[in-house]
């Protein structure tokens, strides 16, 4: 007796939530996708796999970049659980404590999403309720430190950016303006927020990843009163993202020296060795 060929439809699973899953699961690895990958990978019918792609762009599971898929941020929002246990944020998580006992300042860990940054971990003590960022939640980019650290490395997110989405009368709002200030921050590898996303409070910000790119970011803030413009808060900001960045990479020999090489700021003082001493011990 003979068995019938099955066919590939017949052998994917037919509740949507298994086939949520399946989609989901086809993304395990880097890249993007195509829609025909994912039905490769998959098995499901194109027309079920397109429908249900597009819904789950629409839900912020999933990025669409033009025919490409990709991960989307809401498995972030709706996981800060499982954000404890990433890579990153193991590989930061004592370096940001380190920081914040230093500078007795609230630190934080985001990443870009579009336009807008996710945070992924926030440590303070008293301030921390003064600020409303919270892990899972985002703000404008543009309006941000953090932000502007991670736009400044990632330029196709600039396209994304709504300058008309401000938070305070400080916020960035034009596009000179906004190249202007991601300039400055390529140039001395800082990014700064004075009030423009909290009146009253200032940021200071620097990407996490090899020269030249930045994967995520971090920042200390508080009151403007209690926040330096200079080099007393840009060294020790600098070297933990590099700390942080070697963690990351397993080891000091992947990342190059001269992502940590401190460059004076303009209008800012002149950094004295002792700000740098303090600052190597961060990382």
């Amino acid at each position: 007796m003979t068995t019938a060929p099955v066919s590939p439809e017949s052998t994917t699973p037919s509740a949507v939530i298994d086939r949520v899953s399946l989609v989901l699961d086809a993304f395990d690895g880097p890249g993007r996708l195509t829609l025909a990958q994912i039905v490769r990978r998959t098995g499901l019918p194109r027309s079920s796999a397109h429908r249900m792609l597009e819904r789950l762009v629409q839900l912020r599971w999933l990025r669409r970049n033009g025919r490409d898929y990709e991960l989307g941020m809401r498995l972030v929002e709706l996981g800060s659980l499982a954000v404890h246990q990433d890579r990153l944020h193991r590989a930061a998580t004592p370096l940001l404590h380190d920081l914040h006992r230093a500078t007795g300042l609230v630190v934080h860990l985001a990443v870009l999403d579009g336009a807008d940054v996710v945070y992924l971990e926030k440590i303070g003590d008293r301030m921390v309720a003064a600020m409303p960022s919270r892990v899972g939640g985002r703000q404008p980019a543009h309006c941000t430190a953090i932000g502007k650290a991670l736009l400044a490395y990632n330029s196709d997110a600039c396209d994304d950016v709504d300058l008309t989405n401000r938070r305070t009368k400080y916020s960035i709002g034009s596009a000179a303006q906004l190249a202007t200030e991601l300039a400055k921050t390529r140039a001395h590898g800082v990014a700064f927020d004075r009030e423009e996303a909290l009146p009253g409070f200032g940021c200071v910000a620097a990407p996490i990843g090899a020269p030249g790119e930045a994967v995520a970011a971090l920042s200390v803030c508080g009151p403007l009163s209690r926040v330096a413009f200079d080099q007393r808060l840009a060294a020790p900001v600098r070297m933990t993202a590099m700390g942080v960045w070697r963690n990351v990479e397993g080891g000091p020999q992947r990342v190059a020296p001269t992502l940590q090489q401190v460059r004076p700021l303009r209008g800012g003082p002149t950094p004295r060795p002792a700000h740098e001493s303090a600052a190597l011990q961060l990382a």
